[in-house]
């Protein structure tokens, strides 16, 4: 066989295995995004509540007892899928006498369901609009807090619902350029992948808005969260960008002054509410 012939069938036998890769990727990442963990949530502070979403199975979310005047803080977790994880943060936020409505996940924590990135954001907004038959009262002083992929719920949210503040720990501007760097693969412009473009909702968050990231997070690169920062462009916008020094991913909650910030933003939001 000619060289050229060769080089030629090298060429196109390449480009068929790098397709055929590409559509595994296509498939299988769902199960890359939400490996959820199927532990369910026992918070003893908490109960469980169930919240109709149009079209799909209700969802649940798990809610604390605290007083009828205090800010309540929405509360989305990262993508290991079970509150179980997040509960030091969700016992902080009941230790200050806030009111936290904590969404379980489908598919995630013993829930039943499939996540995808549909399904969560249409759950974070039904969510939100049943805060009155949840709690028993209207609440005006609404904080969405997300971690990692919760982030992007948080976003959707402030960008669809008026609510007070917004808390982004460890967020993305693009989840499908964290898939395309660990896959080699174009993933924001390949059809039907759950591309989870926070960068493009940020633009209509009016809320205040506070981001924290570790400098050493090898999982969600600081460069992301500033990325994020960077398209928050409403004229309203009020954003605190706090790079957290010596954090990583999972240890950014646990890394001073992770949770003093988030006191002081919270607090400054509930003093201006009253």
């Amino acid at each position: 066989m000619p060289l050229r012939r060769r080089v030629w069938v090298f060429v196109i036998g390449a480009c068929g295995l790098y397709a055929l890769y590409a559509l595994a990727l296509v498939l299988l990442h769902p199960r890359i995004i939400y490996p959820f963990d199927s532990t369910p949530f026992e918070g003893s502070s908490f109960r469980k509540s169930i919240v109709a979403v149009d079209g799909r199975p209700p969802v649940s979310v798990f809610v604390n007892r605290a007083p009828d005047d205090a800010p309540v803080v929405l509360y989305f977790m990262g993508n290991i899928g079970a509150l179980g994880y997040f509960a030091p943060m969700l016992d902080h936020h009941d230790g200050q006498e806030r009111q936290v409505v904590a969404m379980g996940y489908r598919g995630g924590g013993g829930l039943p369901g499939f996540p995808s990135e549909a399904a969560l954001k249409a759950d974070a907004l039904a969510v939100f609009d049943a805060l009155p038959d949840i709690l028993g009262r209207s609440p005006d002083r609404v904080v969405a807090q997300g971690y990692s992929l919760g982030s992007g719920l948080a976003v959707h949210l402030a960008a669809h619902r008026p609510i007070a503040g917004v808390v982004l720990s460890a967020p993305y501007a693009r989840l499908c350029d964290l898939m395309a760097t660990a896959s080699g693969v174009p993933a924001c412009l390949l059809p039907w992948v759950q591309t989870w473009r926070s960068d493009q909702e940020a633009r209509h968050v009016s809320a205040s808005t506070l981001i924290l990231h570790g400098d050493r997070d090898s999982l969600v690169p600081l460069s992301q969260g500033r990325k994020l920062a960077a398209s928050m462009t409403h004229p309203d916008a009020d954003l605190r960008f706090v790079v957290v020094a010596g954090a990583g991913h999972t240890d950014l909650l646990t890394t001073a002054p992770y949770l003093t910030e988030i006191d002081t933003f919270i607090d400054a939001i509930a003093r201006r509410g009253n």
